[in-house]
């Protein structure tokens, strides 16, 4: 029952802005989610009518389910506030901007929450900084141990 991170969205986009909103789903998908069975390969957020959606956020099926399992990527929606949704929307109307799923978790009153973050593309260079620190931190570690 841990929470799953989106480990690319912080190695392909430099996040300035992070939210916590809840997310509509079905029973079969809590269930499934509670089993880690969530994947943020191809997963972003999109305005569709004022309205903040999440795409490409796979869940896979249930195990238990019956004939009424939930189909595995379809588009879920994301509940904001509408002070946030246009904070955000006016954000995404300026050059780079995009939204990404972060991490998916579960609250003390076991309610499902998706943390999503503003953030810009990285150039090329900046992930082989990325990279580079990377690797210097572990080798700090390392020594020491």
């Amino acid at each position: 029952m841990a929470e799953m991170n989106n480990r690319q969205a912080y190695f392909n986009y430099s996040i300035e802005d992070k939210y916590v909103a809840g997310i509509v789903l079905l029973g079969t998908e809590v269930k499934s989610i509670r089993e880690g069975k969530l994947s943020f390969n191809d997963a972003f957020c999109l305005f569709d009518d004022g309205e903040l959606w999440v795409r490409g956020l796979f869940i896979a099926s249930y195990t238990h389910g019956t004939a009424n399992n939930h189909i595995e990527v379809h588009d879920r929606k994301l509940l904001l506030n509408k002070k946030e949704l246009k904070k955000i929307q006016a954000r995404i109307k300026e050059k780079g901007y995009t939204v990404v799923p972060l991490k998916v978790f579960f609250t003390d009153k076991n309610l499902v929450k998706v943390e999503i973050g503003l953030g810009r593309g990285k150039k090329l260079h900046d992930k082989r900084e990325t990279i580079k620190n990377r690797d210097v931190e572990k080798e700090i570690k390392r020594y020491l141990k």
